[in-house]
């Protein structure tokens, strides 16, 4: 059996046991939803999920920080949505070959957990990005932390390399959340449920179960 079929086996064993996603129905939809091309970027993901299972913590963050940022578009909701903003399950963003910041960041955590990385170690985090010498935007990355007090890793769709924070100058962190809590500034503690506060939160994890994440 070659190394890839193993850890392509390890790595079904491991998704069924921890969330029974159905990868099958993921592909199916987006080939009914996008057509050929969508199916095409999923069979591609879930190939590299195979690939990166027995790869250190590391090499994954690389290897699914470039996946997004090579093969998706960055592109405004309005262009993609018709709306100001829309936060796109991992199939909707595979499917329609774009999407902004959230939905980078959002791909990037469940693909990131579905390899075996705990959720007490990412976060998403809303930053405020410099945008030349004064002005700032509102932006979305995904944190990783290898302990949780230690200095994240940020994985951004405007950058293909993982750096840690203090290499990050520009951003400015606001909050940050994941399935289970939320975070103002620097806190150490939870001060809230995601799911209450953050609506879109809630929404897109209803819909990525019905996608068959």
């Amino acid at each position: 059996m070659s190394v890839w079929l193993f850890s392509l086996g390890l790595w079904f064993c491991f998704v069924t046991s921890l969330a029974n996603p159905d990868f099958d129905k993921t592909q199916f939809l987006a080939q009914q939803r996008y057509g050929a091309r969508a199916a095409e970027t999923v069979a591609a993901w879930r190939q590299l999920m195979g690939e990166s299972l027995v790869l250190s913590e590391q090499e994954k963050l690389t290897k699914v920080n470039t996946f997004f940022n090579r093969r998706i578009l960055f592109e405004d909701d309005l262009v993609v949505w018709q709306q100001n903003d829309y936060w796109a399950t991992p199939l909707e963003f595979m499917g329609r070959g774009a999407g902004d910041c959230e939905d980078f960041s959002i791909a990037k955590y469940i693909t990131l957990q579905m390899l075996g990385i705990g959720n007490d170690r990412l976060r998403l985090i809303y930053v405020r990005a410099k945008s030349g010498s004064m002005t700032s935007i509102a932006h979305m990355v995904l944190g990783y932390y290898s302990e949780p007090t230690a200095e994240p890793q940020i994985l951004d769709n405007l950058i293909n390399s993982v750096r840690p924070a203090s290499l990050r100058p520009d951003l400015t962190p606001v909050f940050s959340f994941n399935r289970d809590g939320l975070w103002v500034g620097g806190a150490t503690a939870s001060s809230a449920d995601p799911t209450t506060r953050l609506s879109r939160w809630r929404d897109v994890l209803d819909r990525m179960r019905q996608d068959g994440l």
